[in-house]
């Protein structure tokens, strides 16, 4: 596939490369990668799903260059979402968040906290609190309702105020994240 092609105004579009995004991906390992643990919450399936994305950029190649790294974090998403195959629990038995599970013990940390969501709602809070993705950028990728997005998110969130007590963690988790992405 041509890396260049010559647009209306005669200025050339770059389009990512295999090269670009093996060094997109060598260069943004860590943070891929704890994309794909948060997502997956298990370091097997992180590693499967970090290699499974670079693989469908290389195999995918067609983005353009500008959005090759945002390309490569859909990736993730994508793969994740794949491998772990998220659903929303029935929303007419969803039960309170704390007979769903024991509260995360804030010793434990935010991080745990994360991991410890059900599936759905750790997919949803990943996707739209902490990469930012639109909620109908969330519809389209795990196939659910707004509404099943809008529970989850707030479930999650809920149950991550309740994790973070003991500080103002939570808060400064997400902004930073947000800052730093």
């Amino acid at each position: 596939m041509l890396a260049q092609l010559q647009n209306v105004d005669e200025t050339a579009v770059q389009y990512g490369t295999a090269t670009d995004f093996c060094k997109i991906f060598t260069e943004e390992m860590h943070d891929l990668y704890l994309l794909s643990f948060l997502l997956t919450a298990d370091k097997d399936k992180a590693e499967q799903c970090f290699i499974g994305a670079l693989g469908e950029c290389v195999e995918g190649i067609g983005a353009f260059m500008e959005w090759s790294r945002l390309w490569a974090r859909r990736a993730i998403m994508k793969q994740a979402i794949l491998m772990m195959r998220p659903v929303p629990e029935d929303m007419d038995h969803w039960l309170p968040i704390s007979t769903k599970r024991p509260a995360a013990d804030h010793t434990s940390g935010l991080f745990a906290a994360i991991l410890s969501l059900c599936a759905f709602e750790r997919f949803v809070f990943v996707l739209s609190v902490l990469e930012g993705q639109s909620d109908g950028d969330c519809l389209g990728l795990l196939r659910c309702s707004r509404r099943e997005v809008e529970i989850a998110r707030e479930l999650a969130l809920t149950f991550l105020v309740e994790a973070d007590k003991a500080g103002d963690h939570l808060q400064e988790a997400l902004y930073a994240w947000r800052t730093y992405f």
